[in-house]
């Protein structure tokens, strides 16, 4: 008599991960079915030992007797992060910082580092990429050799750990988490099951220790965080560091902030001397400006809570290509097709047969609905040769039907392009007084708008 014997019901030994998205999968693949990424997958070593339960290491207590004297901040000593972190670094939280390759992460916290070790607080910077020479020099130059700034190169995390013991930090750097590897771990550096468990054991440590603990993370071609996305989840803050690397304006941004809100910008200036705060970014987009030049006019943005005049700019040419090209930089592609649109069909003005190319200067996004007003008025005056006044900011949403509309908190917007000496807005009719010294020119509609500042009239 023949018996079947059952299978196994042993747990699997190993899975496949996304190194792009997380997303698992028993066997592999060519492709994600999460992300539809291509070779993305990658062997995962799971274990099958089953933990006992017992008592937990922190009893719950009520809501009521929780303080929050633990979660100070620190401040950093470098006024531009700390107004994006709300003053500082908590202790025992966990900081992701983000950016393409050159933009300047390793330079701004090694900056941090040093600032925070000259006000009495031992910070150690663990480099996993560079070299302990290499690092050296950078901070030479930079002015940055605090006596309580310790340096190791490794990227064992026991190694990582024992530095921890032995220096007893105030704050660490690790720089960055894609090449510290748990040797246990049978997976490579940068998989996504050692990013995943060398960042969760660095959260715990980081509680357990009262460290704050900030992290350099690799980020993608589309400029999302490289990894799992469950190391986003992972951290208190994740911190958005961007900019083009041949320009020296710098702009950081919380994209997540368990211990306060996202609303507030920082902006860098790159120099010899390092990243440099710059308290007055308004006067700095403007400063290179030229008045009288047609396709220019000034706008109010509001990056996260912090309001910021900046200019934009409109350049029309002739194309015999069947699709004439729409480039943006800085604005929506949609929503400058959509103004080319209501000027077409509301205003009369055509760009049919002709490239478009709209761009804000200084690197700053004006994504938001305010631009449209600014981005459209750019675009008849490219097209007319006609300057826009150089004392007047153009600031309101523009409706498919051709009106304007107001937007939020407009008063902090011409409360800024007041303080700059811009002596006339134009806004839509609801929009409240500006501020003394300022002249309102109001107008219901796109048409009206044009005709206001002269842009009806050909140059």
């Amino acid at each position: 008599m023949t018996t079947t014997r059952p299978r196994s019901s042993r747990p699997r030994r190993s899975t496949f991960r996304c190194s792009s998205c997380g997303a698992g999968a028993p066997v592999w693949a060519g492709r994600c079915t999460g992300c539809d990424e291509w070779n993305t997958l990658v062997e995962e070593r799971t274990s099958s030992v089953t933990r006992s339960v017992g008592a937990p290491a922190t009893p719950a207590r009520p809501i009521a007797e929780v303080t929050d004297q633990d979660v100070a901040p620190m401040p950093t000593g470098v006024a531009e992060l700390d107004r994006v972190l709300g003053g500082g670094l908590v202790p025992g939280s966990v900081t992701l910082v983000g950016g393409e390759p050159g933009i300047g992460k390793s330079t701004l916290l090694l900056q941090t580092a040093s600032a925070m070790a000259g006000s009495g607080r031992p910070a150690l910077y663990l480099t996993a990429e560079e070299s302990a020479p290499q690092v050296r020099g950078r901070a030479q130059r930079l002015g940055a050799l605090a006596d309580q700034l310790w340096l190791a190169a490794d990227t064992a995390l026991p190694d990582v750990l024992a530095h921890l013991d032995a220096v007893q930090p105030a704050v660490m750097v690790v720089d960055s988490i894609q090449t510290v590897h748990d040797p246990e771990l049978a997976s490579a550096p940068g998989a996504v099951g050692q990013v995943r468990e060398c960042a969760q054991r660095l959260v715990t440590e980081a509680r357990a220790r009262g460290v704050a603990v900030v992290l350099v993370g690799h980020v993608t071609k589309d400029g999302g965080l490289a990894g799992p996305r469950v190391l986003e989840h992972l951290v208190d803050t994740v911190l958005s560091f961007e900019g083009d690397r041949h320009h020296a304006l710098r702009l950081l941004r919380a994209v997540k902030h368990r211990f306060g809100g996202t609303g507030e910008l920082g902006v860098f200036e790159m120099s010899d001397a390092g990243l440099v705060g710059v308290e007055d970014p308004s006067a700095l987009f403007l400063a290179d400006r030229r008045t009288g030049e047609a396709g220019s006019v000034v706008i109010p943005v509001l990056d996260g809570g912090r309001p910021l005049l900046v200019e934009v700019q409109a350049l029309l040419a002739p194309t015999t290509i069947p699709t004439p090209r729409r480039q943006g930089q800085g604005v929506e592609s949609s929503r400058l097709g959509m103004l080319l649109a209501v000027l077409d069909q509301r205003v009369g003005v055509s760009a049919a047969n002709l490239d478009v190319w709209v761009t804000v200067a200084g690197g700053v996004r004006a994504t938001e609905p305010a631009a449209d007003l600014g981005v459209a008025l750019a675009v008849v005056s490219a097209m007319t040769g006609v300057p826009v006044p150089g004392d007047l900011v153009a600031c309101g949403e523009v409706g498919l039907a051709g009106e304007l509309r107001q937007v939020g908190r407009i008063d902090r917007r011409l409360a800024e392009a007041a303080r700059l000496g811009f002596r006339r807005v134009l806004v839509p009719t609801t929009a409240p007084e500006p501020p003394a010294g300022c002249q309102a020119i109001r107008a219901r509609g796109l048409r009206e708008a044009i005709a206001a500042v002269g842009l009806d009239r050909h140059g």
